[in-house]
């Protein structure tokens, strides 16, 4: 893929989530936050730093047009930095090739657990600093689990409708 198709998609799936989906809040829990998919399709680089700050970049956009003072930011910078080390447990592979790699190469249960456990992180500390309080642990969790729901349903439909090959 090169940068300027790989810009564009990132473009795109920023303008769904400010325009669309920030705008679906079906029966108080459920919100999809495609723009997680960022982590997934951004290239698997030894420079880390390229990636946190693209992240950061990323994340404080949606948190401009949210209005939501960096809980999207802070949230997709960490699962950013904690990437590669669930790619390396759940793959049970600790040398990655980095030019080589490509997550759709590899067994779908394992994309799948890959996708749905960064999701799950970002949308609990997500829901955890949009509510930062104890008393509202309950809230946090529904929102949490209904949101990755509906959020990974999405990305793999969109994943499967936009790719060329369908992975699974």
């Amino acid at each position: 893929m090169n940068n300027f198709s790989f810009i564009i998609k990132l473009l795109f799936i920023l303008l769904l989530q400010v325009l669309i989906c920030n705008q679906i809040n079906f029966l108080g829990y459920i919100n999809p936050y495609i723009y997680v998919s960022f982590v997934f399709l951004f290239p698997l680089i030894k420079n880390r730093f390229t990636l946190l700050l693209s992240a950061f970049i990323y994340g404080l956009s949606i948190d401009f047009f949210s209005d939501t003072g960096g809980i999207h930011a802070f949230s997709l910078v960490f699962v950013s930095y904690i990437r590669l080390f669930f790619l390396k447990i759940i793959l049970r592979n600790p040398n990655i090739d980095f030019l080589n790699f490509n997550l759709w190469k590899e067994p779908s249960d394992k994309i799948f657990s890959y996708v749905l456990t960064l999701t799950v992180i970002h949308h609990f500390l997500m829901f955890s600093l949009a509510n930062f309080s104890l008393t509202n642990i309950l809230n946090t969790l529904s929102n949490t689990v209904y949101s990755s729901i509906f959020t990974i349903l999405i990305y793999f439909l969109g994943v499967f409708l936009f790719q060329k090959k369908a992975p699974l």
